[in-house]
């Protein structure tokens, strides 16, 4: 049975996001709409660091931190694209991360951890 989303989701998250959060948060900032920018720009760490500070069903944190993993992902295989065009060379290490991302929101979206 898997653990609450902080029990699965706070080791993988380094301190300085969850400080940066905190403060914006002090400063009035609400948390899920924080968390929900974040995942639109492909930023899972930020998304993470709110999701951890933000009260919320366990299924919407879930669902917002997945979405950062498949936008961060989408972003990535443009950006290969751009470097393909601009270069006239592929860039599969780009596309393999991208891959990578999707299949930790996979994980994620199952409430799964694969290291």
């Amino acid at each position: 049975m898997p653990g609450s989303f902080a029990e699965l989701y706070r080791p993988l998250l380094k301190e300085v996001f969850l400080k940066l959060a905190r403060e914006q948060l002090e400063q009035g900032a609400d948390g899920l709409t924080c968390a929900d920018a974040y995942a639109e720009q492909g930023k899972p760490d930020f998304t993470l660091a709110y999701l951890l500070l933000t009260e919320s069903a366990e299924d919407v944190k879930r669902a917002i931190f997945a979405r950062s993993y498949e936008r961060r992902a989408e972003l990535s295989e443009q950006r290969a694209d751009e470097f393909s065009q601009r270069f006239h060379r592929s860039f599969p290490m780009i596309k393999t991360e991208a891959q990578k991302d999707r299949t930790t929101a996979h994980n994620i979206r199952e409430s799964t951890i694969e290291e």
